[in-house]
């Protein structure tokens, strides 16, 4: 099965951005990071995928997943 595209929330330029990997552009833009933040999220859960947050320095902040769990918790 092919891996879902992630979604990635990052700060450039003065804005906040979101993106899906692969695409060459950004998806939209936000004044600010809560609201890319909700972007991101509905972007991720849309496409069952994960959204990546990153900080304003652009280390990865948050990692979260959306869809079926390949791997569930046993027990």
């Amino acid at each position: 099965m092919a891996r879902k595209p992630n979604v990635t929330t990052y700060f450039e330029n003065g804005v906040w951005k979101n993106k899906v990997d692969g695409n060459s552009r950004a998806s939209n833009v936000s004044a600010t990071k809560a609201q890319a933040e909700q972007t991101g999220r509905k972007m991720a859960v849309d496409r069952s995928a994960e959204h990546v947050i990153k900080n304003r320095d652009g280390r990865i902040g948050e990692k979260n997943s959306y869809g079926k769990d390949p791997h569930p918790p046993k027990g």
